[in-house]
């Protein structure tokens, strides 16, 4: 294999580990657990615990593969286990349960807090090596809290994402070496796939999708990236009632002096397609420091905005060194930099933390979209510095404020 020279933003050199992007047969995995010969039926019944116990089985017995064959198979929350992989076939579905006592509270990471909340359909905690992938389906079932949501959206405008509960899909944490390939990740109740803590993460090849209708699946981020090193997006498909890939790392004003947040580094998304989502690429809401982050060779269809970085007046932020380049298709904004102020709370701090986003190149684009620069000025709470826009072509609307 030749080797590539490419280089982040800021002069780093690439790592070859971005490179090498090919994905294993499921004779790779090890022996191989098909879930029906261990009282896992396709009958509408939930196997949670049948799904925990044979996790453990096989953890026990040295490693392989849980194999999800053709049929739907239901389970709640279930927590893999050192050398245990997943592999669901063609015409699999592994469904989660629509029952949010399926889902039990534990410690977690959300919406840059750590705190008491439910677990995820797919949980998996300090592991280091673990692969999911096949050409099967991890479906949600999150039509049921969707409804319950704007039910209850309609009943108090203030309720927060976390008052109406619901699972993620996948939470990944503190883990290394972990490669997710080829599946459908569909109809999450909440984020479909949430990083914390992680490094040398792939997602590569994956249909990641949740409707904007007849019912809108809200807050059903495609991929959270959360205080992460080395995450490498390649060839997935993403339409979601929210943002793609959006970089977290914790909020609040003084976000940056605990011990839980952190920064999100050498983040690549490239050769993707999007569909509707509100931001392919997502600096904030709950976010500290991104630095080298690259998104390229994209295709967008109707997306709301390309680049957006939602910048949090409670919360002290450094977004720099983000390239996005080589991008085709429509928007609704090119550029986003406004201020965000959902569920704002300075909690006693009585100046408000200023932010700065530096370093920012966009190049070779060709888009379609109603405003151009949706940039709101606003040095008070944030600094905008070293913005380069390279062979743009924009066929906008409204130009608006280039920063």
């Amino acid at each position: 294999m030749n080797e590539k020279t490419e280089f982040f933003p800021d002069g780093t050199q690439i790592d070859q580990w971005f490179y090498h992007t090919e994905i294993p047969q499921l004779a790779d995995l090890g022996k191989q657990y098909i879930v029906t010969e261990y009282g896992i039926k396709d009958d509408g019944k939930v196997y949670t615990k049948e799904f925990q116990e044979l996790i453990e089985l096989v953890a026990a017995q040295g490693g392989g593969v849980i194999v999800v064959p053709a049929g739907t198979y239901m389970t709640g929350a279930v927590r893999f286990a050192q050398g245990v992989h997943l592999y669901i076939a063609e015409d699999g579905v592994l469904k989660g349960s629509d029952d949010i006592s399926d889902y039990p509270v534990c410690e977690t990471r959300i919406e840059g807090e750590t705190c008491q909340y439910f677990a995820a359909l797919i949980n998996v905690d300090h592991v280091d090596g673990f692969t999911m992938m096949g050409p099967g389906t991890i479906d949600g079932n999150g039509l049921r809290s969707w409804k319950a949501f704007w039910l209850r959206r309609a009943w108090n405008q203030k309720c927060t994402n976390k008052d109406e509960q619901r699972p993620r899909l996948v939470y990944i944490s503190n883990s290394k070496n972990v490669l997710v390939a080829g599946l459908r990740l569909h109809n999450s109740h909440f984020w479909t796939n949430h990083i914390y803590k992680s490094d040398h993460v792939k997602y590569i090849n994956c249909h990641i999708f949740s409707p904007v209708t007849p019912v809108k699946a809200p807050s059903t981020d495609a991929i959270d990236i959360d205080v992460c090193t080395d995450v490498l997006v390649k060839n997935c498909y993403m339409e979601v009632n929210d943002d793609a890939v959006v970089l977290k790392g914790g909020k609040g004003p003084w976000a940056d002096e605990a011990p839980e947040n952190g920064s999100n580094e050498r983040i690549i998304i490239e050769d993707c397609r999007y569909g509707f989502c509100h931001g392919c690429l997502t600096l904030g809401s709950e976010s500290i420091h991104d630095r080298n982050v690259i998104m390229r060779r994209i295709q967008v269809s109707n997306a709301s905005n390309l680049l957006w970085f939602k910048l949090r007046p409670d919360t002290p932020q450094h977004y720099e060194y983000i390239l996005v380049e080589n991008i085709e298709g429509t928007v609704k904004n090119f550029l986003n930099i406004n201020p965000w102020k959902q569920f704002f709370d300075l909690k006693g701090r009585t100046d408000m933390p200023v932010s700065n986003v530096e370093h920012i190149t966009m190049r070779n684009c060709n888009c379609k979209c109603q405003t151009c620069y949706h940039v709101t000025p606003n040095e008070e709470q944030y600094w905008l510095l070293d913005f380069k826009f390279e062979n743009i072509h924009v066929d906008a609307e409204e130009m608006g404020c280039q920063p």
